[in-house]
């Protein structure tokens, strides 16, 4: 049984990791400032990261899981409250993002490229890359994962959530134009088998992207969404100069992250369709979880 601390452990990918690896039956401490209930079988440290004083002193983990790191400040202040960590053997695994790659690199991202600021995600992005330079500087031993857009149970963001409820109220789907754009996606749990494999093999390399190595359109991610939920997608093809973020759920904006290296740790990830089904059957019994947005109220006063 390992001890792992994992930040967070209250909203999606965080709670989503501390369940796991408490269904494991390691003993896993999250850390946050109990605003929301914690998962099962977890043992909660009641503190702000940004004012973490002495909290952690008392505390030694096998492994830091950080997940709600979006600045190098949240680095350094966690860094500085557990302690002389730099001399310990504790593995630390930061959770970073697609983001820190700038739209105007060549395409499929690699993480040999330079990181920059991203003209999308923006100030997001910028700090996200202060956080891997902060880690990096403290724990040269320390390993960051890049993922691009998340899915799986628990996820409270109105992505394929908004999908399941126009498919749920039997409504036409507003489509981006022909819905040629192309997403990548990385189910939840891909995510904590790619933890697993560092924390029993310590690979070589320190930096991931992880993915799915193949992307989908977003006509075609539509339209499984609305197969899992019993649906046939009916589409409404969108050619107004509009902000697509106004109705759709993604910026319009294409990139795939190149992942041959994710295959050091894992040889397969989850189906795409099955991932959906999953997903779908969280958020039919958690939608009061979901952080909705005004797509749909949009749609019906503008288009």
């Amino acid at each position: 049984m390992r001890k792992i601390l994992v930040t967070g452990g209250t909203v999606f990918v965080s709670k989503y990791i501390a369940a796991y690896y408490a269904d494991q039956g390691d003993e896993v401490y999250v850390l946050n400032r109990n605003h929301r209930p914690q998962p099962d079988k977890t043992i909660l440290i009641e503190a702000d990261r940004h004012n973490l004083g002495t909290v952690l002193k008392e505390y030694t983990f096998d492994a830091v899981l950080d997940v709600t790191a979006y600045t190098g400040d949240d680095v350094a202040h966690l860094l500085d409250a557990l302690g002389n960590f730099e001399s310990t053997h504790t593995d630390y695994v930061l959770i970073s993002s697609s983001a820190v790659y700038p739209e105007t690199l060549p395409q499929p991202f690699s993480e040999d490229q330079q990181t920059g600021e991203n003209k999308y995600w923006g100030v997001y992005g910028t700090n996200k890359i202060d956080a891997e330079k902060e880690l990096l500087k403290r724990v040269p031993d320390a390993y960051i994962l890049r993922p691009p857009y998340l899915y799986g149970p628990m996820n409270n963001v109105y992505r394929e959530a908004f999908v399941f409820e126009c498919a749920d109220r039997n409504r036409k789907f507003y489509l981006p134009k022909k819905g040629d754009m192309k997403l990548q996606f990385f189910h939840v749990r891909d995510l904590c088998r790619c933890i697993d494999s560092i924390l029993d093999r310590h690979p070589s390399n320190h930096i991931f992207n992880v993915g799915n190595e193949k992307c989908i359109s977003i006509r075609e991610w539509v339209e499984q969404c609305y197969h899992v939920a019993g649906r046939a997608a009916e589409f409404v093809e969108v050619y107004q100069d509009l902000n697509q973020r106004e109705y759709f759920s993604f910026y319009d904006y294409e990139y795939q992250l190149a992942v041959s290296r994710q295959r050091e740790l894992i040889e397969d990830t989850v189906l795409l369709e099955d991932g959906l089904k999953e997903a779908y059957l969280w958020y039919r019994e958690h939608k009061d979880e979901v952080n909705r947005k005004g797509y749909i109220e949009y749609i019906d006063r503008c288009l």
